[in-house]
């Protein structure tokens, strides 16, 4: 095959991925609001379940759900019934996904569930099957034809069946209240958990705390800045009230102008009123901070303006939060 037929293939596989995952919107009904209600009510836990390529849409849905706050988990169905049935509990709901809807291990499973007097969900691509007959709510995931030039291998049906577990996670999300800081929770790892729960104090406490008076000479802000390598130092009073910093640009600047530096002290070269930060703030706000006004570091303050520290650019890298 020469390229143009390679990229030929690929696009009509999207193109018809695309067109079943559009086709979804028709099939939200009554019946997929229903069963949202009865997964968010339930006093026990979302047991999902399916066999061959269903299975493992059925893992990444127990994922998904299982990071946003509805507690799930996956039993595939031929080892549920040779004795995995034993982890659904009284108050769970059951997810079935299928395609068909006929497989055998189905039609042996759903029963035994029902026995149980568990709320059963079936998602399903035909809504005239058995699940969707046995099923107390059905999520609708038929699709025209898989992406497949044979219409058999499941690629449009399974993609169909991602995107449905992840409107039945959001919705669930939305119903719950589940926010960013509850997402952090469940996320303490990598640099995603970093994001959502590194804080400034985390950080800047770990740098020097360069600090002069007033009243300092330019030998002595040379030396304070060049001691802590943040390439800055800050100004404060007698009661450690932030008056402003010195940076090492502004050493430069100064020097370029050419004037008498003889007698100079830190308060006439200072930049008042520098970019701060409160240490509780989330080390992902400071990175903002940093790109909006371009700059590399940021004094720490607490509420009435005292020198805490300084948060440089270098801790957020090292973290890996850039």
């Amino acid at each position: 095959m020469t390229s143009e037929q390679i990229l030929a293939v690929a696009r009509r596989s999207i193109e018809l991925e695309a067109a079943s995952v559009s086709g979804l919107l028709s099939y939200l009904d009554e019946s997929f609001a229903l069963a949202v209600n009865a997964v968010s009510q339930s006093k026990g836990r979302l047991v999902v379940s399916g066999i061959g390529k269903s299975a493992i849409v059925a893992q990444k849905i127990v994922a998904t759900l299982n990071s946003t706050g509805t507690p799930s988990l996956y039993m595939h169905a031929a080892d549920a019934i040779h004795g995995d049935l034993g982890m659904i509990q009284e108050a769970d709901v059951v997810l079935v996904i299928s395609k068909s809807g006929e497989s055998p291990e189905i039609k042996v499973l759903v029963p035994l569930i029902k026995r149980f007097g568990n709320t059963i969900i079936g998602m399903v691509g035909n809504d005239q099957s058995f699940l969707a007959k046995q099923a107390d709510f059905v999520m609708n995931t038929t699709v025209e034809k898989e992406a497949c030039p044979n219409n058999l291998a499941p690629t449009s049906s399974t993609t169909a069946q991602m995107v449905m577990g992840d409107a039945l996670a959001i919705a669930l999300m939305e119903l719950s209240g589940f926010d960013g800081r509850d997402f952090a929770k469940f996320h303490p790892g990598g640099n995603l958990g970093k994001r959502l729960y590194m804080r400034v104090r985390d950080l800047y406490v770990n740098n020097e705390k360069p600090a002069i008076l007033p009243g300092a000479t330019l030998k002595e802000v040379i030396i304070s800045i060049s001691g802590s390598r943040l390439g800055i130092t800050a100004v404060v009073d007698e009661h450690n009230g932030l008056q402003g910093v010195i940076t090492d640009g502004d050493l430069r600047r100064m020097l370029e102008k050419d004037l008498p530096i003889t007698g100079i002290q830190a308060s006439e070269i200072m930049t008042p009123q520098p970019k701060c930060i409160g240490p509780e703030e989330l080390a992902v706000d400071a990175l903002e901070t940093l790109k909006r006004h371009d700059i590399t570091q940021l004094v720490v303050t607490d509420a009435e303006n005292h020198y805490l520290g300084v948060l440089h650019l270098h801790d957020l890298i090292k973290e890996g939060l850039i």
